[in-house]
């Protein structure tokens, strides 16, 4: 277990929900992955993600999917690609990652709380 935070310590965490707009395969990516483009609404706009979601994923299936992004990161290199937000999971029993997003639609650029 991680240690303690504070809820001022969580509210430091920018959490949005954007709907993705764009996949693509990243082979050239150390670990294979799939570089997504994400809109997150007006006020914070499209921005970039590389995510090693290959094992359940299709870049194909992904535009139009809701997940959830730390949006707030800085912004880091992945090979030749800026990943801009941190995109959401949760491993499987293998340890593969599968996205978190909402049950349903909802407004995009919603924040988590």
């Amino acid at each position: 277990m991680a240690d303690q935070i504070t809820f001022d310590d969580f509210l430091k965490v920018d959490i949005r929900v954007g709907e993705i707009l764009r996949a693509e395969p990243y082979p050239e990516a150390r670990k294979p992955s799939i570089k997504l483009w994400i809109d997150f609404g007006d006020e914070i706009g499209e921005k970039r993600s590389s995510a090693q979601i290959t094992a359940h994923y299709d870049p194909a299936t992904l535009p139009g999917k809701q997940v959830l992004a730390v949006v707030n990161f800085p912004p880091r290199q992945i090979g030749k690609f800026i990943s801009e937000v941190l995109v959401l999971g949760l491993p499987d029993a293998a340890g593969e990652v599968m996205l978190i997003g909402p049950d349903g639609p909802v407004p995009i650029g919603g924040r988590l709380h």
